[in-house]
């Protein structure tokens, strides 16, 4: 069972790491530090789950129950996911090594730009979830507390 509570906390905290990240990094210095290396790493994971979440229990209710429009919606923010998740791909490529768990910066002006950019898409993403796609999984189910 997954609640709108577990949809709020790791929305809580994506974002709150994404702010702390992205204020650490406008000093080039604290790009090579193993804090902020943590701290970027735990965001790549909490992303990916709060993604993952959503595929796996988010749109059941919403492509069984709802009517076209509904369908509609759920299909757009489906296909949103996979083009988030192959963009975040992509960087994650370009800019870090998971194994070694760190940044690999090779353009620091370039990183910041596109870190930016990378984590301005995943906070849009929820902004639109928590505005369009949870309102509609609660019109359809009827459920105030619990998405699945």
């Amino acid at each position: 069972m997954i609640t709108y509570e577990e949809l709020h906390k790791q929305i809580h905290e994506i974002t709150e790491i994404s702010n702390v990240f992205l204020y650490l990094i406008e000093e080039r210095s604290m790009c090579d530090t193993k804090i902020t290396c943590d701290l970027f790493f735990d965001y790549v994971q909490k992303v990916k789950e709060h993604l993952e979440l959503q595929d796996n229990h988010l749109y059941t209710a919403i492509l069984t129950d709802g009517d076209s429009s509904s369908k509609h919606v759920a299909d757009n923010f489906m296909s949103g996911s996979k083009e988030i998740k192959r963009i975040f791909q992509s960087y994650l490529k370009k800019w870090s090594n998971a194994k070694g768990h760190h940044l690999r910066i090779s353009n620091y002006d370039k990183f910041r730009q596109e870190t930016q950019e990378m984590f301005d898409i995943v906070l849009k993403r929820i902004q639109d979830e928590v505005e369009k796609l949870f309102p509609l999984v609660r019109s359809i189910s009827g459920d105030m507390q619990k998405v699945a």
